[in-house]
């Protein structure tokens, strides 16, 4: 009768057991998915920071959430990353927004989809108390605390400018943009075409603006230089312009005689790159927009004053000729993230 009583207690052990690993790994999950996902389970003993991002898909935006990590890691906070499946659904980010306040975010970093359609539900949040710092893509808000980003306007110069310095006839330019609402691909075409356009080389501008997924930049770079085949130059203004682009241009062999100019860098456009389907492509810092912009976050939730209400982060043009350089390397390919 003794051996079976113990035999008897097992299941009931093995149960409790099992029980506490069951809420271990639940706790285990909420957690991580705090830190890296859209569900907030919320602690008490740390201040949460919402990120908002335009997508959640590309090397770009991975890259910030990399970086948004980091930060949050390193100042012990609470941090979710979010974005919509589509580069265009500003109404999903609206939904984040007031999401993020009513679960107690104490600070939201927001790149905006549309400059204007956004704004009312920004102006909400900081209505609640909430504090707001704008990264990558600006908004009509006159009273978020902070914004850190490539200056887009000086990017399209670059590009623009180095456009003119390896072309060697006239330039006929063919721009495929994304949204048309969406602040930061309109300040790069903007210099862009002032760049080219002082030059007194240009001879003629055709523009397209197409969603924000490769296949759409692909149509749309198919069917500019349908309509104008003359094109000799193209700019392409953000991740996906730039691999659907590229990828036109491979597929109509047209690699010798039209030069790409990209903004942007993942494995794909880096090996573009090297093939010839394009010329420079215009790298930001997505990396560093994510971790100043939850540092910044942290530092406005504890009252630390900010050096400043807008910070540049860096751009670099990378070509043929220097994307083999140590520094270059570890820019385009971010092994530490």
């Amino acid at each position: 009768m003794r051996s079976k009583k113990i035999f008897l207690r097992f299941p009931i052990i093995i149960s409790f057991i099992l029980l506490i690993a069951a809420l271990t790994g639940i706790t285990v999950l909420t957690k991580s998915m705090a830190s890296n996902g859209s569900a907030f389970t919320g602690n008490d003993s740390r201040a949460y920071v919402a990120v908002i991002g335009k997508s959640s898909t590309s090397a770009f935006w991975e890259s910030v959430s990399s970086g948004a990590r980091a930060s949050a890691a390193e100042y012990n906070l609470d941090m979710t990353f979010e974005a919509p499946e589509s580069e265009e659904d500003y109404e999903t980010q609206n939904e984040m927004i007031r999401s993020a306040v009513e679960n107690g975010a104490s600070a939201i970093v927001f790149s905006a989809i549309d400059y204007n359609a956004n704004a009312d539900a920004i102006n909400e949040a900081i209505e609640a108390g909430v504090q707001v710092v704008i990264i990558d893509s600006d908004v009509n808000c006159e009273n978020v605390a902070c914004r850190i980003m490539t200056d887009n306007y000086a990017a399209g110069q670059m590009a623009g400018q180095k456009a003119l310095e390896n072309a060697t006839s006239d330039l006929i330019v063919g721009i495929i943009n994304y949204d048309i609402n969406s602040a930061n691909g309109q300040q790069r075409e903007q210099g862009f075409c002032d760049a080219i356009t002082s030059s007194g080389r240009v001879h003629s501008i055709y523009s397209i603006n197409c969603l924000s997924t490769e296949e759409s930049a692909y149509e749309g770079t198919t069917e500019l230089l349908e309509a104008h085949p003359d094109i000799n130059t193209i700019a392409a203004l953000n991740e996906l312009m730039s691999l659907g682009s590229g990828y036109a241009i491979r597929d109509l062999g047209l690699e010798d005689s039209i030069s790409i100019y990209a903004f942007d860098s993942n494995v794909v456009s880096v090996g573009m790159l090297e093939t010839g389907e394009i010329d420079g492509l215009i790298v930001q810092n997505p990396f560093a927009m994510g971790y100043l912009g939850v540092e910044t976050a942290y530092k406005l939730i504890n009252g630390i004053a900010i050096e400043s209400d807008h910070l540049n982060t860096t751009t670099t043009y990378v070509s043929l000729d220097n994307m083999y350089d140590i520094d270059i390397q570890r820019m385009i390919f971010r092994f530490g993230e």
